[in-house]
């Protein structure tokens, strides 16, 4: 069996597939002081829920945004699951993406995994738009290629910028208001942050279409664009597994080249 572990700015995403499904997945809050042996007892612990152990697992694939938190996955892997991980941005992993922007190297390994766990669903040109701590809106032509994208600042970075930099705002949830018009302080506050990113996706994926010249399919991912479903009209798709898809389907084509 495959672990796929993700891991991002604010969530690290664990994950096991038999080689037909996915088994299982959990999640945790990203932290780059836990170690190896922390992450053990509590995936062992979550395993063992599914009738799974580390036993099971014969191989693993890493992709990860924090630097700081890929020594310690490297060593859960080794100690427990004794195996080599492949990591994608690492030499001698193909991702099988071509990257056709200027710097090619700056790209997040997130953002490649993305364009190939939808490149494998969907047919292209593509938009995929990924919101957690960051929201990002890529472009992936229809070979699959990576052609750049627009980065821009989180739903929550957002509304935890507003409570610490003005006062007397107070820390809010994210939900979808009843109305536009707020009619007190916490009501205005989330119908600017839930509708303004709704604008702002809408907008940028209609001003990208122009740019780019054609209709683009697009598709949603990320821990909070689920929030946006219903109320978006340019998102068309709504796929929570881009990230897992991907990363199995790298760990595929590297497979024998790992072995």
């Amino acid at each position: 069996m495959l672990l796929a572990i993700d891991s991002g700015n604010t969530n690290t995403l664990f994950a096991v597939h038999d080689g037909d499904t996915w088994r299982a997945q959990w999640r945790a809050a990203t932290d780059p002081t836990r170690t190896a042996d922390e992450y053990a007892v509590w995936l062992h612990q979550l395993m063992s829920m599914h009738d799974l152990a580390f036993g099971d697992l014969s191989a693993c694939v890493i992709s990860t945004v924090v630097p700081q938190s890929l020594f310690h996955l490297r060593n859960l892997v080794r100690r427990y699951i004794e195996v080599e991980p492949m990591v994608v941005g690492e030499d001698g992993v193909d991702i099988g993406v071509e990257v056709r922007i200027d710097r090619p190297g700056d790209v997040g390994a997130d953002r490649l995994v993305n364009a190939v766990g939808a490149a494998v669903k969907y047919k292209g040109p593509l938009l995929i738009v990924d919101s957690g701590t960051a929201t990002t809106i890529d472009v992936i032509a229809e070979d699959g290629a990576f052609e750049g994208g627009i980065i821009a600042p989180g739903v929550n970075l957002s509304l935890q910028a507003l409570h610490m930099a003005a006062a007397k705002l107070p820390r809010v949830a994210i939900k979808r208001p009843d109305r536009v018009i707020g009619k007190d302080t916490v009501g205005a506050m989330q119908s600017g942050v839930f509708w303004g990113y709704i604008d702002l996706i809408d907008g940028l994926i209609g001003r990208i279409e122009d740019e780019y010249g054609r209709t683009l399919t697009v598709i949603g991912t990320g821990g909070v664009v689920s929030l946006f479903e219903d109320a978006s009209v340019r998102i068309q798709h709504y796929d929570p597994d881009i990230t897992i898809r991907g990363l199995y389907e790298i760990w595929k084509r590297n497979e024998g080249a790992a072995a």
